[in-house]
């Protein structure tokens, strides 16, 4: 299905007058049973769609928080085939939740585009986000996702051009991941006015939804975020959750504090 996955659920929370809930975890964070048990239960909770980190030695775009989980999945060994091996189990678990794979362009060039596309196809991952490669260099991965039907989802900030913005709106699909802020992952108090503003940008360029994420914690963003966005990202907040819980609480923490995002719509 690819990225049908993803315009099915953006067709649902339009439908329902809502924005997606898309919530992101590191892939081998505290260990790679934990991921397998906590994302179909994220997705009960109220989780619209899930991104699935790869964890990457020198993060440039992560916070603390994020940076913590990554470094401790790569101290248990988690490799990028690790993760894709992770997203095929996972599909037989949620199969119809949208799941993105994302990550750092240094593992995935290594390992190869043509068999890291394939990869994620066998694995039916229904979209892709490279933290680090521009629009403007995203051509070559974007054939290859193209051909598979895997979604080639662009990562905009409040300081890219509009020259940036359409290019790497020429080549995506799926939708279009608008930072909230120049700056690292992280939790914030409020969602900052410069991220509405790039979405008036992004929209001159593109009718793909688009979701909005870097400082999003709590339900008065997500429904902030959903007066200007078709979806909101959780990233960090969660990550601090599961930081903070012992593991035998971190599931059912991790997903109360995700059904308290989602409100009372379950």
């Amino acid at each position: 299905m690819g990225e049908q996955r993803i315009r099915h659920m953006f067709d649902i929370v339009r439908e329902q007058n809502r924005p997606g809930l898309i919530v992101f975890v590191t892939a081998g964070f505290p260990d790679m049973d934990t991921t397998l048990e906590l994302v179909p239960a994220l997705v009960a909770a109220g989780a619209d769609a899930v991104e699935l980190g790869v964890p990457f030695s020198d993060p440039l775009a992560e916070g603390p928080v994020i940076q913590e989980s990554s470094f401790r999945a790569l101290q248990n060994g988690t490799s990028l085939d690790d993760c894709l091996k992770a997203a095929e189990i996972l599909r037989d678990k949620i199969p119809n939740t949208p799941l993105i794979l994302m990550g750092y362009y240094n593992p995935i060039y290594s390992y190869g585009l043509v068999s890291f596309a394939d990869r994620c196809q066998q694995s039916e991952v229904d979209g892709l986000i490279v933290v680090d490669l521009p629009g403007f260099e995203a051509t070559p991965m974007a054939a290859e996702c193209k051909t598979r039907n895997i979604s080639m989802i662009p990562l905009l900030a409040p300081t890219s051009t509009d020259a940036s913005i359409r290019d790497s709106c020429s080549g995506a699909s799926g939708f279009v991941y608008c930072i909230s802020v120049t700056g690292v992952t992280g939790v914030r108090d409020q969602v900052s006015d410069r991220s509405f503003d790039l979405l008036d940008r992004v929209k001159t360029h593109t009718d793909l939804p688009l979701a909005v994420g870097f400082g999003i914690s709590s339900r008065a963003h997500v429904e902030e975020v959903g007066n200007n966005a078709e979806g909101a990202v959780v990233g960090s907040a969660l990550i601090k959750v599961m930081l903070d819980s012992p593991r035998e609480e971190l599931v059912e923490r991790a997903s109360l504090f995700v059904a308290g995002l989602a409100g009372d719509r379950l």
